[in-house]
């Protein structure tokens, strides 16, 4: 009851009655034309429902005059953009004919109830009409009384007609179940996309603090100028990288225009290793294959798998022996980390978000990541398939 006692003070109730007169056009038109058969405009609206663009005509109405002020919601839903199958060619066929039987309907109500509103105010005045609309002889004081009503009905009338027909909008002119599809894979590209870049920020920037806190330990712990100067060179080019990252994360991040810069791969592993080693970690690597002609998903996120493994091992070991080996297949980029094992539980408890990470990048890619103690060492092993990347 308040909703409606409300509408009437409110914008959109007059667009929609706005939409529901445009389509009466066509109506008296014809009946000017043609008035013995006034059926007609049905059978004459229905070919246009058929041209691919009638449907982005139609969408935009009744984004801009059922829903105005409703992006988030009802006008969300409205298509707007022509007709993609024939599908949506025959919804907009019948969305064609509903809107004019319904503008038919707010036509008449219109009418009728203003004239009726306008002959029982004549009658309380002691001027009846000639050939009224509501031949209804009634005192003077009731005819003034039941002015107002045809006023309320045809109030009410407006409102429930634009509900209605705004709600009829959103099933014929909303997506298809292939356009809903669609959009819901694309929200959760983005949402996979935003979760990988959150994985990356995280690896990346936490392997350049890692290692430049190691650095300024080792520099300060040595002494000597010599290893100084070559600690702060470390720590320059990891923060730069690290920069760099983050730059590339932010942009995307921020849906700019510019292109983000290339994303390091796994012929790019050079440069961690000689950061692990900088830290004063003494790695042993031993790389067998292509890594060039490698996929680009699987060379990136390879990358990322090798970093994060490093990055644990000097977070949580300091600079101890660190065995790697990159093995390019038959079909299977098998990448292993191996270090002695720590003496506190946080490594070996697997709930760290980065092993957790290693692990979501590789089943991205159809493959498995394994983090954990073997045969007296940690081990971070993934194996991650080729073919079906390719």
């Amino acid at each position: 009851m308040y909703r409606m006692l409300r509408a009437p003070l409110k914008a959109v109730t007059y667009t929609r009655w706005l939409h529901l007169c445009v389509p009466t056009l066509v109506v008296a038109a014809w009946m000017f034309i043609y008035p013995a058969a006034p059926l007609m405009p049905l059978l004459l609206v229905a070919p246009f429902g058929l041209v691919p663009w009638v449907r982005l005509s139609e969408g935009l109405q009744a984004r801009f005059l059922l829903a105005p002020h409703d992006e988030g919601g009802l006008a969300s839903t409205i298509s707007a953009s022509p007709s993609a199958h024939w599908g949506d060619r025959w919804r907009t066929v019948l969305w064609l004919e509903i809107r004019l039987v319904v503008s038919s309907a707010a036509l008449f109500s219109t009418v009728f109830l203003l004239s009726a509103s306008v002959e029982l105010g004549c009658a309380a005045f002691g001027h009846p009409s000639a050939d009224p609309w509501v031949p209804l002889e009634v005192p003077r004081w009731v005819s003034a009384v039941l002015a107002p009503v045809p006023l309320v009905l045809l109030a009410s009338t407006v409102v429930l007609l634009g509900e209605m027909i705004t709600s009829i909008a959103g099933r014929l002119l909303g997506p298809s179940a292939a356009e809903r599809l669609s959009a819901l894979e694309e929200r959760t590209e983005r949402l996979l996309e935003r979760n990988r870049m959150a994985r990356e920020l995280h690896d990346s920037i936490g392997h350049a603090l890692t290692v430049a806190v190691m650095q300024a330990g080792a520099a300060r712990a040595a002494g000597s100028p010599e290893f100084t100067e070559r600690a702060l060179c470390a720590i320059e080019e990891t923060g730069r990288a690290a920069l760099e990252d983050l730059e590339r994360v932010l942009l995307v991040l921020r849906e700019s225009a510019q292109p983000p810069s290339q994303r390091p791969t796994l012929a790019e592993a050079d440069r961690l290793l000689e950061s692990a080693r900088a830290s004063g970690a003494r790695v042993e690597s031993e790389v067998t294959g292509p890594l060039d002609q490698l996929p680009g998903p699987v060379t990136r996120e390879g990358y990322r798998i090798l970093q994060e493994a490093l990055t644990n091992v000097l977070r949580h070991c300091g600079p101890v022996p660190v065995r790697v080996r990159v093995k390019v297949a038959v079909g299977q980029l098998d990448l292993e980390v191996t270090n002695p094992l720590p003496k506190g539980p946080t490594l070996m408890s697997g709930s760290g978000s980065g092993l957790r990470g290693m692990r979501e990048r590789a089943a991205l890619l159809g493959g498995a990541a394994e983090t954990g103690p073997h045969e007296g060492t940690w081990r971070v092993r993934a194996r991650l398939p080729l073919e079906r990347i390719r």
